[in-house]
């Protein structure tokens, strides 16, 4: 429900700001009610990172339609309906007309192996429009003022909870193992609890758990450390470097089905 009125107050705001007739109510309250669902997102795709770091990294800022706001999978805090309209209008308007993935201008120099922005906001008609945007930050002179507000104004979000909210935990958590065979240190004995690595792990192996397999893995490599060099082995006697993150709640596990 929540997400209706947001997206509606988005369009009355938008309409006002154009000078426009009343808006089509139904068209902005076509989302059905159920599990929370993104109604802005920024995120990066791509560039030149770690296998582990590719497969964990999270939306740098994600805003739900019932005004909850996460922030890099680890703070979170909460909008009201009008404030999370305000933001949903202005990314409307900054990524309206935008291609799903920009192009500097001629001249821009070229740049390599670092990630593209996304960005992402749900229209009154319920569909996400997303917009990459490669070396976004490092080229913004070369791209149209309006990404980099869009950009702008889901940064601030991010300043704010870090300011003003409280701490992320999910209840789903992403596990990945990379094989370190050959690193310093001493592991120690696996997760109880915990899967351990099978299959192919080309080059890294995850898994999404819940429950005791959750709590078991962040008591074990506890909170802030979850990108560091944390040796563990197996029964088998393998070693990994075990990493992980708290899944948001519209993530989905590999083996499941997207929602539709």
């Amino acid at each position: 429900m929540r997400l209706r009125m947001i997206l509606l107050l988005a369009v009355m705001a938008l309409t006002a700001a154009c000078g426009g007739v009343e808006p089509d109510t139904s068209a902005a309250a076509v989302a059905d009610d159920g599990p929370a669902q993104p109604v802005a997102v920024l995120g990066a795709e791509g560039g030149f990172v770690t296998a582990t770091m590719n497969v964990l990294r999270p939306p740098r800022v994600v805003l739900y339609g019932d005004g909850l706001v996460i922030v890099d999978a680890s703070k979170q805090m909460t909008l009201t309906d009008a404030e999370a309209g305000e933001v949903v209008t202005r990314l409307e308007k900054d990524l309206a007309g935008q291609p799903p993935t920009a192009t500097p201008k001629p001249g821009a120099p070229s740049v390599t192996d670092l990630p593209d922005t996304v960005l992402g906001v749900r229209g009154k008609d319920g569909k996400m429009l997303e917009v990459r945007v490669p070396a976004l930050q490092q080229l913004a002179d070369f791209y149209p003022k309006e990404l980099m507000d869009a950009k702008k104004t889901m940064e601030d979000l991010a300043t704010r909870a870090a300011e003003e909210g409280a701490d992320y935990a999910g209840t789903r958590v992403r596990v990945v193992a990379e094989g370190a065979e050959s690193a310093e240190g001493k592991p120690s004995p696996w997760p109880q609890g915990v899967p351990e690595p099978s299959g192919t792990i080309d080059p890294v192996w995850q898994k999404d758990v819940e429950g005791a397999a959750a709590s078991a893995i962040t008591k074990a490599v506890p909170a802030g450390q979850e990108y560091g060099r944390s040796l563990f082995t197996t029964g088998s006697g393998k070693i990994f470097v075990l990493s992980w993150r708290y899944l948001l709640p519209h993530e989905q596990s590999p083996a499941l089905p997207a929602e539709g």
